[in-house]
């Protein structure tokens, strides 16, 4: 794993309909990759097409897929008195922002979010959880005249960039959740495949698994690998099936979550892979979640589908934590789906 290049990804600003960083990233690593010029495309929605020629030709067509979104928050009004209203880009809880530091709009201004103070509240609002229309952004301006010379709305509001090491063997950022798998599909892009393989970096799957659809409705896939992160709860206060997966317990390989029942053969095919390569992996222990497999799975003539997913803490916060044995494990099983998904009889 490039965990260099996974800081870097994870460093890029780029939400959901706002990943023009992100695909400039990429596709100029693909320029280093000695890709023909006709193997790289961009379509009108912003995925990155990636043809890969490997020694041999694919049995069948085979895509994997990443996405380059991460969530945010979005400026939709400002008060009177200064301070930010806004909304979420994908599913962030208001509660995992509540006195965080953010950076707002393109010139990245510092701000903090505010809430209600606590003995403000009555009894009944400190029963309930927090909501985003009781939040607000403080940018240090004292009115609405000041705060719109800086900031409009439909600016986006990112976490702070923060990538780090992080325990013995653990990595923190903001954006693991995708940028992990764009980093394993780039790793995959720059090595001697064995057959003809296709890429997606897909926009937009935060907010509805928007591009995964038309990029699969492109490239035509009859399976398709989403590598993703998902999320582990083994906290405090969580217990059994609750859980869902493990830090440490290796890839996730998915039977079904709230958008997709994936195809058992290709399940069995990448668990049976883990067991005779030592690669550690589990399954959920809940039905929770979902990713771009479940666009993928119905486009166009539809498509067979299995999710690889590190486990990861605090998912969609402002920092999310994940162990980098996982990771490991989750490129590994990737490169190895690659000869088994044309050689085997799945």
């Amino acid at each position: 794993m490039n965990w260099n290049e996974v800081r870097l990804l994870c460093g890029i600003y780029g939400t959901s309909g706002r990943e023009h960083a992100v695909r400039s990233y990429i596709l100029q690593e693909l320029k280093t990759c000695g890709l023909p010029e006709n193997a790289v495309s961009a379509d009108r929605l912003g995925n990155v097409l990636v043809h890969k020629k490997g020694a041999l030709s694919a049995k069948r067509r085979v895509m994997f897929s990443a996405h380059m979104d991460e969530v945010a928050l979005m400026v939709t009004v400002l008060h009177a008195d200064g301070s930010i209203g806004f909304d979420a880009v994908g599913g962030v809880s208001a509660a995992a922002v509540i006195g965080r530091q953010v950076l707002v709009g393109e010139q990245r201004i510092p701000g903090v979010i505010g809430s209600k103070p606590v003995h403000l509240l009555s009894a009944d609002e400190r029963k309930k959880p927090a909501e985003m229309s009781g939040l607000y952004c403080d940018i240090g301006t004292a009115s609405k005249e000041e705060t719109e010379q800086l900031v409009q709305p439909g600016d986006i509001i990112y976490f702070p960039e923060n990538a780090r090491d992080f325990g013995a063997d653990s990595f923190a950022s903001k954006a693991i959740d995708d940028r992990f798998g764009c980093a394993v599909l780039l790793s995959l892009i720059r090595s001697e495949l064995p057959y003809d393989t296709d890429f997606a970096f897909v926009v937009q799957e935060e907010v509805g698994l928007r591009g995964a659809g038309v990029a699969a409705n492109q490239l035509k896939p009859e399976i398709a690998v989403v590598l993703e992160a998902t999320t582990a709860a083994d906290i405090p206060g969580c217990e059994g099936a609750d859980r869902v997966c493990l830090l440490g317990g290796g890839a996730v390989i998915s039977l079904i979550d709230g958008r997709t029942v994936y195809d058992k053969e290709l399940y069995d095919l990448a668990a049976d892979i883990c067991v005779k390569n030592g690669i550690p992996h589990q399954t959920k222990t809940k039905i929770a979640g979902g990713n771009d497999a479940g666009a993928i799975q119905n486009a166009g003539e539809g498509a067979r589908v299995m999710a690889v997913s590190v486990p990861c803490r605090y998912l969609h916060s402002p920092v999310s934590v994940i162990r980098k044995s996982d990771a490991e494990a989750c490129e590994k099983l990737a490169f190895a789906l690659v000869s088994a998904l044309q050689e085997k009889d799945v």
